[in-house]
């Protein structure tokens, strides 16, 4: 692990390890507690929830406000429409992507998220800001003025020094905006051909031309408190078309992805990234269903083969490859099932549709509620980090 990536996830180390000691600690911290109880005989299952009560940040909130903060949603124009407002009062949203019909001047984007973080959430989130995000990435894809300057591409071209330099504007530009998520960057491997190479999406067309220079992104993101998104797993670099605007089949063994596509993945799960985003394809060599609902790769490539510690987040759900597999109801109930924490639709009222399925299906006891529990306090951990 270089030196940089190395004192990047041990300052993330020291930043959990000072909310333990605060007792305010996640979903992490509150799986120790629970292997402590096991050692000192607390083994029932009554125990263990009691334990991950005890210091677990989601304590207290209803089903419907559990399942608001894992999901997110958009809204048209440059104003915040009532049920927006109402939704977010209510716990029912945890947070808002902002896309460029959102955006004016600078100055109406900051009264814009200043309002958003103002609207008044219930008790026990009053002090646990909403995730406002972007896609930032450079080149074409770019929803706010200013860094980065130029594509992944081209900052792939300049080098690992010149990308840092680029995450750390790019996040002083959001920060600045009131914005404390960037959906970026690109890890997809840009093999020659593909969508992501022919749209200057990708860092490179080699798994380490991508780990050399996205990674120093993400960590120039981070240094200033923004969060970085690493997408799109297990990697899209080799599709034709973009997955917003037909369904899409990566006929990779499991090999290649493993040994090409995941490969950024592991240095950004090293170096600390905050989150990371699911693709819309269908991967066979692992599952038929879409990555963002598939528990093969959300849980099993990604959690536990990669050891991914962070927050997951789907792509669109109101993307044509996700709306194929299902309504939004069925995409927000696969997507937790599968391991999935942050539900993102672009719209606001298909993401409420999915947030209330997801409360019933808890309410009901279809979702085990420690685990969707879990996932809900590695958002708010996330949420609540220096800078969120």
């Amino acid at each position: 692990m270089p030196d940089a990536t190395r004192d990047h996830a041990e300052r993330k180390r020291k930043i959990r390890r000072r909310r333990y000691e605060a007792g305010a600690a996640g979903g992490l911290i509150a799986a120790a507690a629970v292997a402590v109880g096991m050692i000192v005989g607390s083994n029932s299952a009554a125990d263990q929830e009691k334990d991950v009560r005890a210091v677990s940040p989601s304590k207290g909130l209803s089903d419907h406000v559990l399942a608001g903060q894992r999901t997110i949603g958009g809204f048209s124009g440059r104003t915040i429409p009532r049920p927006v407002k109402r939704a977010i009062r209510a716990g029912r949203l945890g947070g808002i992507i902002l896309f460029a019909e959102n955006l004016g001047s600078r100055r109406a984007i900051r009264r814009l998220t200043g309002q958003l973080q103002d609207i008044r959430r219930p008790a026990g989130l009053r002090n646990t800001p909403l995730l406002i995000m972007v896609d930032q990435e450079g080149g074409l894809v770019k929803r706010l003025s200013g860094a980065p300057e130029v594509s992944a591409e081209a900052m792939g071209a300049r080098g690992g020094n010149y990308s840092k330099r680029q995450g750390k504007l790019t996040g002083r530009n959001l920060r600045n905006a009131g914005i404390n998520v960037d959906l970026a960057p690109v890890l997809d491997v840009a093999r020659p051909g593909g969508n992501i190479a022919d749209t200057d999406r990708g860092f490179g067309s080699t798994a380490s031309k991508v780990k050399r220079t996205a990674i120093p992104f993400a960590e120039g993101l981070q240094s200033t408190g923004t969060a970085a998104t690493a997408k799109h797993f297990p990697g899209i670099g080799s599709i034709k078309v973009n997955t917003d605007d037909a369904t899409q089949k990566v006929a990779l063994s499991k090999a290649a992805l493993r040994r090409v596509d995941e490969a950024p993945y592991r240095t950004f799960v090293a170096a600390g990234g905050d989150l990371v985003m699911l693709s819309n394809a269908t991967y066979p060599a692992f599952s038929n269903k879409p990555a963002a609902f598939s528990k093969e790769i959300v849980t099993g490539e990604l959690r536990d083969r990669l050891g991914f510690e962070g927050v997951t987040i789907t792509d669109s759900l109101e993307a044509v490859a996700a709306q194929s597999f299902g309504s939004s109801r069925r995409l927000t109930v696969a997507g937790a099932k599968a391991g999935m924490d942050l539900m993102l639709f672009g719209t606001w009222y298909e993401a409420l549709d999915g947030q209330d399925s997801m409360a019933k299906m808890l309410h009901s006891g279809s979702f085990k509620r420690r685990a969707f529990r879990e996932s809900v306090d590695r958002i708010i951990e996330l949420r609540r980090q220096p800078g969120g």
